[in-house]
């Protein structure tokens, strides 16, 4: 007997196919590892495993045979997973994101309108399949948008390098892949694609999760994914933090309580000083094994220390922070030096992934020691708030009860509660 003319080409689809599951589940079974607690790291193995799904359920061979009812859950999960990817992407990109119960309801809402059309829609002539059909194909392109809305805002802010190039690759690569992979849905007979176009949905996908598999295994923790040491809460911006980061715990301790008692914030030294010390015992006494251990950057050179200290001066001077909508941009302006040198440092030195947190922290400093001040107890919250650059009382609301657990009123009546 004669071999199919198609055996190579069936072989070579299954060959890739099993490459691209085994892929996914390398990168899910790490994050899973490392990282379980994690948002980013569940929104990918989630992803992840969705993907595995998606792949073996768009064989060729399995959509050709496999009866319909059977297809059903496997259609579900596929065109389930352009949710899964937007929510992929607001977790990778954004450090405070937080998984909310509402995604999982909307996971099952997608899912479930898929499943319905596989196993009771297709072929049914009924007068809401038009409706229903129309809703399942425009999720894809829906979901790429969100996604491309997702991993571009607030890309300027983004201090991470490697977290902006890959946010560049995610938009094109993904966005493309699911119009492109749309149109070929459409255009095929019952929506199933030919072995052709089977193998090349099968390598463009593969060459994309390689990418990001890359990336995301490659990447430092510190880079690419916040720590998984928790810090206590404190204020962030607070000049007793800086200044440790910069020139490095312990020796940067007293350098920094000092440099607060100078600035009168005496009250953010405290908390800073606290944390910092804090921080160290839980770093020695925690084994993360995704939190591994880092060479030590060098010391700043001369330019370096320029510009730390310039920028020391224009934030704890100047109070360049209380400037409306404050971008990277005005900032490297106005220090006259080119935005990646000011990024890199706030990022690597100073330990900061995203720039509007490393403004904030600052607003965060000046609006702790206003409440903490007796000579200021009568001043309303939200003119501390708009003083120290906050423009409206809900972002320093949230910002100050992250930062220090406490909400200002909370953290004014406790300071001033001896006074």
């Amino acid at each position: 007997m004669s071999a199919s003319p198609d055996a190579p080409l069936v072989l070579l689809d299954a060959a890739l196919r099993g490459i691209l599951v085994a892929l996914l589940l390398l990168l899910a079974g790490v994050l899973l590892r490392d990282r379980p607690r994690l948002p980013a790291a569940r929104a990918t193995v989630a992803m992840a495993l969705g993907l595995c799904v998606q792949v073996i359920a768009a064989t060729p061979l399995l959509e050709d045979s496999l009866p319909r009812l059977w297809q059903a859950p496997l259609v579900a999960v596929s065109v389930a997973n352009a949710m899964l990817f937007w929510l992929f992407v607001q977790a990778l990109f954004d450090d405070d994101f937080v998984l909310r119960p509402w995604h999982g309801v909307l996971w099952l809402a997608v899912a479930g309108l898929a499943g319905f059309n596989c196993a009771v829609m297709a072929g049914s002539g009924s007068v809401l399949a038009p409706v229903t059909w129309g809703l399942q194909r425009a999720i894809p392109l829906v979901f790429a948008v969100l996604a491309a809305v997702a991993a571009a805002a607030h890309w300027r802010a983004d201090l991470v390098e490697g977290r902006r190039r890959l946010r560049g690759f995610i938009v094109v690569t993904g966005v493309a892949y699911t119009v492109v992979m749309l149109i070929a849905r459409l255009a095929a007979p019952n929506g199933r694609l030919s072995p052709d176009t089977a193998l090349v949905d099968v390598l463009l996908m593969l060459a994309m999760v390689a990418v990001i598999a890359w990336r995301m295994l490659r990447l430092v923790p510190t880079e690419l994914f916040p720590s998984s040491v928790q810090v206590p809460p404190m204020a962030p911006g607070s000049q007793a933090a800086q200044i440790a980061r910069l020139i490095g715990a312990p020796a940067g301790a007293a350098a920094a309580a000092r440099l607060d008692a100078d600035h009168g914030a005496g009250i953010t030294a405290k908390i800073a000083a606290a944390a910092l010390a804090d921080t160290l015992a839980d770093s020695a006494a925690v084994t993360d094994p995704a939190a591994t251990p880092q060479p030590p950057l060098p010391p700043p050179d001369a330019a370096e220390q320029r510009l730390a200290d310039a920028l020391q001066r224009l934030m704890a001077t100047d109070r360049a922070y209380r400037t409306e909508d404050l971008t990277l941009a005005a900032l490297a302006s106005r220090l006259a030096v080119p935005e990646y040198r000011l990024r890199r440092l706030i990022n690597q030195r100073l330990g900061h992934r995203n720039f509007n947190a490393f403004v904030n922290g600052w607003r965060l400093d000046e609006a702790c020691a206003a409440l903490a001040s007796p000579a200021q107890r009568d001043l309303p919250v939200l003119t501390i708030a708009l003083e120290a650059g906050f423009q409206s009382i809900g972002p320093f609301n949230r910002a100050f009860k992250v930062a220090t657990g406490l909400t200002p009123t909370e953290f004014r009546r406790q300071k001033l509660a001896d006074c």
